[in-house]
């Protein structure tokens, strides 16, 4: 073997050690200082298990949203006790109008599959 060779060779070795060693114990991953938009692991917490779309049809007893994303219209169905939230102040039924952007807390009855509005968020949205 020539020395070229040996050097690759001890070469390759150290990197493929250097690269099997373990992280140190106790030490706290290092966050960016040219963070642009924020964290964004703290971005929509908010509104993360909500379910998004666009109102498509207003009903007395449920609304029709559009873009969702299960890719077809999807029914939800309203109750009297389902809150309503527009630009981060109580509101109404009646205040929401088609084509409006909708985050909608909804609970899911697991036989039928019928989901039902616990909240509906829709204006500018209020911070985590």
């Amino acid at each position: 073997m020539s020395a070229r060779a040996i050097f690759l060779f001890v070469l390759m070795a150290c990197a493929l050690a250097a690269r099997a060693l373990p992280a140190p114990q106790g030490t706290r991953p290092v966050k960016p200082d040219n963070v642009r938009f924020g964290d964004p692991t703290s971005i929509g917490r908010n509104l993360q298990d909500d379910l998004y779309g666009v109102i498509k049809k207003i009903g007395k007893n449920e609304i029709i949203l559009d873009k969702t994303k299960f890719g077809v219209d999807q029914s939800i169905r309203l109750e009297p006790k389902t809150k309503y939230v527009r630009d981060r102040k109580a509101s109404s039924l009646d205040k929401l109008e088609i084509g409006d952007p909708v985050y909608v807390n909804v609970k899911t009855e697991k036989k039928t599959g019928v989901m039902t509005a616990k909240k509906v968020i829709s204006g500018v949205i209020a911070a985590p």
